[in-house]
């Protein structure tokens, strides 16, 4: 009879993601993980394999985690799509290590079909149809503001991660506020 394990991989999942957040994805190995949650190596290599398929998970959990926090908002239009982008500041303040992770070291496909499908899909595309009716400008137009917002940003969020800029993030909220207004000739 094989032997039912007590580690659930949420568990597994939740302390390898702490891990990333506190020390940075190369602190995260099986056998560190394994004593970071006090037990043996046995439940990791059961529910994953090895650490190629620990990592694989981990990246689609941290994803799904960082874009969690980054879409919860509670606005509409621009107001929802500069909030949208405070959240992502807010992540490369508060979270550097994830906000890297996911953001800037390639592990999640979140942009990986172009800018321009960032502002056609998904909610995004609810997002530019309303910023094209409260402004009375073409929805072509909206997409591309939202893409020079979303271009300034990920610029200011990658120099918060990267220490090359230290704000707070109500003064991150202000900066992308700034931008926002004059791009979309808001005063």
């Amino acid at each position: 009879m094989a032997r039912k394990t007590t580690i659930s991989k949420e568990v597994i999942l939740s302390n390898a993601l702490e891990m990333l957040i506190e020390e940075g994805y190369s602190s995260v190995n099986i056998k560190t993980l394994s004593q970071k949650i006090g037990c043996s190596t046995q439940p990791l290599v059961w529910h994953f394999g090895n650490m190629k398929g620990l990592r694989r998970e981990l990246s689609e959990y941290a994803r799904k985690v960082a874009v969690g926090k980054v879409t919860r908002v509670s606005g509409t239009g621009i107001e929802g799509f500069l909030e949208l982008g405070v959240n992502y500041i807010k992540l490369a303040i508060e979270e550097k290590n994830l906000f890297s992770y996911i953001f800037m070291n390639g592990c999640g496909d979140y942009v990986a079909d172009g800018l321009s499908e960032f502002s056609q899909s998904g909610d995004n595309a609810l997002i530019t149809r309303s910023v094209s009716d409260a402004l009375g400008i073409t929805q072509e137009q909206a997409a591309r503001n939202i893409e020079d917002l979303s271009v300034y940003a990920n610029g200011l969020a990658t120099y918060i991660a990267t220490g090359v800029l230290s704000i707070t993030a109500d003064e991150a909220r202000e900066r992308l506020f700034n931008v926002g207004r004059s791009l979309f000739g808001i005063k």
